[in-house]
């Protein structure tokens, strides 16, 4: 049985309103924002209480990334059991890494033929995954998506589907450039194209026909690589 750091009620409100607010919108929210939410007029106090956070191991904090939270720890353990639910994470899925993803101008796709059994292969809890039915992994190549928090390097978990709704962050497939790439999709008006659309300032969307697009799969999950 592992102790867990002791939280005060404002720290686990503070948890509670990123965990809510990135299930709701797909990222975290500002630090103005988590200072609305639990009544923190100072946006210093509630970054003091984020660091202290960051120390005791529940969330990731990147500095230079607007809204550069991460959750460590589920906000549900985070109570004054003094333990953590080792039970919830006990359970891990090996799903298959087929190859890398463009967070940036489009890379060509990743072998569609490989055999899964061949195919390099990576350890998630299934509290992340859910269920594992057409889940896959791509390792991110650029950084078009690092307001999403997700940076050159990292992995995101894929669940194939071939539709995308507003908003998704989406594995897609141009057919005539014949490359994919990870964007936030979005219907233009009229819907006569679709935007697919950076979370980077310095970037512009890529505007494409549908007929020329094909959804490969929806993000459900980012592994960060620290090293």
């Amino acid at each position: 049985m592992t102790t867990q750091p002791k939280l005060s009620e404002r720290q686990r409100k503070i948890l509670q309103v990123i965990q809510e607010y990135t299930e709701e919108y797909g990222y975290p929210p500002t630090i103005r924002e988590i200072g609305e939410s639990v009544g923190i007029s100072s946006t210093s106090v509630v970054s003091y209480n984020l660091n202290a956070l960051e120390r005791k191991g529940f969330l990731m904090r990147d500095r230079d990334v607007s809204r550069g939270l991460r959750l460590v720890s589920n906000e549900a353990d985070t109570g004054d059991s003094g333990s953590t639910d080792e039970a919830s994470w006990s359970e891990l899925l090996s799903l298959p890494l087929l190859g890398a993803i463009a967070a940036g101008e489009p890379l060509p796709v990743y072998d569609s033929n490989v055999s899964l059994a061949d195919a390099e292969a990576i350890r998630v809890s299934s509290d992340v995954v859910g269920n594992p039915r057409d889940v896959y992994a791509l390792q991110v190549r650029g950084d078009s998506m690092i307001d999403a928090l997700i940076h050159d390097g990292d992995i995101v978990l894929i669940r194939h589907q071939q539709t995308a709704e507003n908003g998704d962050m989406v594995a897609a497939w141009l057919r005539e450039e014949k490359a994919t790439t990870l964007k936030r999709f979005h219907w233009e008006p009229g819907r006569t194209m679709v935007r697919l659309q950076p979370a980077n300032p310095t970037m512009d969307p890529i505007y494409v026909h549908p007929r020329n697009l094909d959804i490969q799969g929806k993000v459900i999950g980012v592994i960060r690589r620290l090293s």
